[in-house]
């Protein structure tokens, strides 16, 4: 029986899908053409895999350390049982990831077969997707390196290329890898097409855990060795059924950053590691750019498509995303119009891509927008930023049954909460009241306190801090359920 270990990668931005993906809130984890998050698709993607010779294990996460509670909240979601989730403290791009999991997969004394995959990348035909990835797991176990390729029906200059040669004579949907290509010009990538025998690399891998440390030692000593340090220096921490693994920070800080293809796959034609190719024709796209998304999603008859409240006259080719208003168009056509909360993004469909030049320009400025949205998510809930002014700010916090903020004080600013629905356990100092609607309470600076959800349906407030300094960081942690109490404040990471 193949033992089976699905590792998620779940780094990245997504700069091209502003302002709707932001750095804590980046686009695997967004809901762009369905009721489900691109990740949350990917997760239950692979653990479709069914056969009487798979043993699949629970996913093995990678991702950001920003990004923790996010997984852990939208796997609650899917219901699906959660593996180890990988924090790496900073991104080093995707080798020295795939290379924590397969040292993760190693920890117990096994040597199971990954199945790596990007965690941002839609797939509308599974069915076709199984097919090429149980071909891929047979072809792997032998011991070889298997990706899949997506036939090209297009010259798209976005993505790298897989060329492929004969047929392996294990099956002949396994062909042996000639060469990777990267993002080629429009020239280039029209000869592609027109040769044939070329494929996208969709970034999705099958190999035993050995056969990466093996190839990686061979082709980058100096990363695999960088990421064993951090990889022994790890610590680890549960909270609720998920498993945080952390390596080692100043260590890991220090792992040359390069991509799993640069380090090893372009490497592989001609060596003693066996790369082959498997095609995978089933609806893939990795969803980069608005225009992408707008080519997946429905269109009427007038070639436009639309999510949220949206009304369009005279209107052609052009996608609206509206998310907390109303938007109108009229007479235009090839636009892309995103509107969040606290900005609105519009482009020519054709200029899609630029968008990472408004990014960087956002950063420069050090503009918030670039980091997270109005609306922040945390693991017990979320809150809404509602308004701000000259020493008070207004939110709207959402708190899920059973869940606690942290216990903490704040030295600058007061809290008024008001109960709106639901039922309120808080604890100011050494008592604890219950409030339900209609109820507030009062949090003088330097008092500390702590709200919590004692109910069964979603408790939800509104805060009105007053002071003379209101930032995030204006938090003195006591005690947190959610491990937090261990880590360093960031910039921009709301303490609560």
């Amino acid at each position: 029986m193949v033992s089976i270990l699905p590792v998620i990668l779940c780094g990245g931005f997504g700069t091209r899908l502003w302002p709707l993906s932001r750095a804590g809130f980046p686009k695997q984890f967004l809901c762009l053409t369905g009721n489900q998050s691109l990740f949350q698709n990917t997760v239950q993607r692979v653990m479709a895999l069914r056969s009487e010779s798979f043993l699949i294990s629970p996913p093995c996460i990678v991702t950001n350390e920003e990004h923790r509670f996010l997984v852990s909240e939208q796997l609650r979601e899917t219901r699906i049982e959660c593996g180890p989730v990988l924090l790496e403290p900073t991104g080093r791009n995707t080798a020295p990831a795939l290379t924590l999991a397969a040292l993760a997969a190693q920890a117990t004394g096994a040597d199971p077969l990954l199945v790596v995959t990007p965690a941002d990348h839609q797939v509308t035909e599974l069915h076709q997707f199984l097919s090429a990835t149980e071909w891929a797991i047979r072809e792997a176990n032998s011991g070889g390196i298997v990706v899949l390729g997506v036939p090209p029906d297009r010259p798209e200059t976005g993505f790298g290329y897989i060329k492929a040669g004969e047929a392996t004579s294990l099956s002949r949907r396994a062909l042996d890898v000639i060469a990777f290509h990267e993002k080629p010009t429009k020239a280039v990538a029209e000869r592609y097409l027109v040769e044939g025998g070329h494929f996208w690399n969709a970034g999705m891998f099958m190999l035993k855990a050995s056969v990466w440390l093996a190839a990686l030692e061979h082709f980058r000593p100096d990363i695999a060795r960088a990421t064993r340090t951090a990889w022994a220096n790890r610590s680890t921490d549960r909270v609720g059924v998920a498993e945080f693994t952390r390596p080692g920070h100043e260590e890991f800080a220090i792992v040359p950053a390069e991509s799993i293809d640069i380090s090893v796959m372009e490497r592989c034609a001609g060596s003693k590691f066996s790369l082959k190719m498997v095609p995978l024709d089933a609806g893939w796209c990795d969803l980069g750019s608005w225009d992408a998304v707008w080519s997946n999603l429905s269109q009427d008859s007038q070639g436009n498509a639309s999510r949220g409240d949206v009304l369009m006259s005279d209107t052609k080719d052009t996608l609206v995303h509206a998310s907390s208003r109303l938007v109108c168009t009229a007479g235009v056509q090839d636009l892309i119009v995103v509107e969040t909360p606290d900005a609105v993004m519009v482009t020519h469909r054709a200029s899609s891509e630029s968008i990472k030049a408004v990014v960087t320009g956002l950063e420069i400025q050090r503009r918030a927008e670039v980091i997270s949205h109005r609306k922040t998510h945390r693991p017990w809930g979320w809150y809404d930023v509602l308004d701000t002014g000259p020493q008070f700010k207004v939110k709207r916090i959402w708190v899920r049954p059973g869940a606690s903020l942290s216990l903490q004080k704040h030295k600058h600013r007061a809290e008024h909460w008001i109960v709106v629905k639901g039922c309120a356990e808080i604890t100011r100092g050494t008592q604890t009241t219950t409030l339900t609607a209609n109820q507030s309470s009062y949090i003088p600076p330097g008092e500390a306190h702590r709200l919590s959800n004692p109910g069964s349906e979603p408790l939800e407030i509104i805060e009105v801090q007053s002071g003379d300094y209101l930032g995030e960081d204006d938090i003195i942690r006591i005690s947190d359920e959610y491990g937090r109490d261990m880590l360093q404040p960031r910039p921009n990471d709301c303490q609560r």
